[in-house]
């Protein structure tokens, strides 16, 4: 099957075309035909060996762990699902191939009302999203001020931010403010002088910081708290230093949270945004684009 791979740590230019063999499902997986992959910031970062200390990567290797597709075989011991059942999840394998593996208990089955890049928009942002909330225990009638909020994760946690009851503020570019309006949020323009700017809309203090950036916001936000008290960054790794909560990678994995997610946004009640969309072939150019930041929504890549 054709697969990007990588087989020294750097930058995108490592990312190359090849030939690997068709992964065999085991005990409680099945092998899913990938059609679409969903290019998130960690891919990058763990490509350039920035996150050996957390994920150790043999090489050569595959990046990606995020799908949408079509089960294709089952492994021993799985009954939930069957060949031909269209699912989005999580990947045990890479997923920027034409295959992956993936434990049948992280999948969700997708609904038909649901393409498949809007689909792959929603494992890695909705599990981020519901767990940054949950750390920054997020109640109605707070006011939560979001950094990068129209990127893929932060679309998603304004609008479950919004559902639980809070008023959302959320920085992104001057072309993002009329998107962060539509989905619930009061936008600002983030970069100098943004500490003056969110005190002018909220006057009587910022209850809490979700960090979806990583471009330096930390130092604002804990001026805006007053300390480090309920401030949670998922993209800024000077986190620890700053004494700061870092939350790292997918914990939960909840195939019933995903479906759940996956009827909303069928049904239009959970908006989900692709930002751009390449053919795995262009894999280095997503990634690129990832590393740079700015992109509206989700980075996908479409396979077949």
């Amino acid at each position: 099957m054709k697969a990007i791979v990588f087989d020294t740590f750097g930058g995108t230019e490592v990312l190359h075309e090849a030939e690997v063999e068709i992964p065999q499902p085991g005990a409680g997986q099945v092998r899913v035909r990938v059609r679409a992959v969903g290019v998130n910031p960690v891919d990058g970062k763990i490509r350039s060996g920035a996150m050996e200390h957390i994920f150790p990567t043999t090489l050569p290797a595959v990046p990606g762990g995020e799908i949408a597709g079509v089960v294709d075989a089952v492994g021993e011991g799985v009954d939930r699902l069957k060949v031909g059942d269209e699912v989005l999840g999580w990947s045990d394998t890479g997923s920027y191939a034409e295959y992956a593996l993936a434990a049948a208990a992280v999948l969700a089955r997708k609904p038909a009302g649901l393409d498949w890049t809007h689909a792959v928009a929603l494992p890695v942002a909705g599990d981020g999203a519901d767990r940054a909330l949950d750390l920054l225990d997020v109640k109605s009638g707070e006011t939560l001020l979001i950094h990068g909020a129209s990127g893929a994760l932060g679309t998603v946690a304004v609008q479950l931010a919004v559902a639980r009851g809070a008023r959302v503020i959320g920085t992104a570019g001057p072309a993002n403010q009329d998107y962060l309006a539509s989905l619930g949020a009061t936008a600002l323009v983030y970069g100098e002088g943004l500490v003056e700017r969110v005190r002018a809309l909220a006057p009587d203090g910022i209850d809490a910081v979700l960090d979806a950036a990583g471009k330096g916001a930390l130092e604002d936000s804990i001026t805006l708290r007053g300390g480090t008290n309920r401030i949670v960054t998922t993209a800024d790794f000077r986190a620890r230093e700053l004494g700061v909560v870092f939350s790292e990678g997918p914990q939960r994995r909840s195939a019933a949270r995903l479906a759940e997610l996956a009827r909303q946004a069928a049904d239009g009640t959970l908006v989900t945004t692709v930002g751009a969309t390449h053919p795995l072939s262009e894999a280095a150019r997503a990634q690129r684009a990832s590393d740079a930041g700015h992109s509206r929504g989700k980075l996908v890549l479409t396979v077949g």
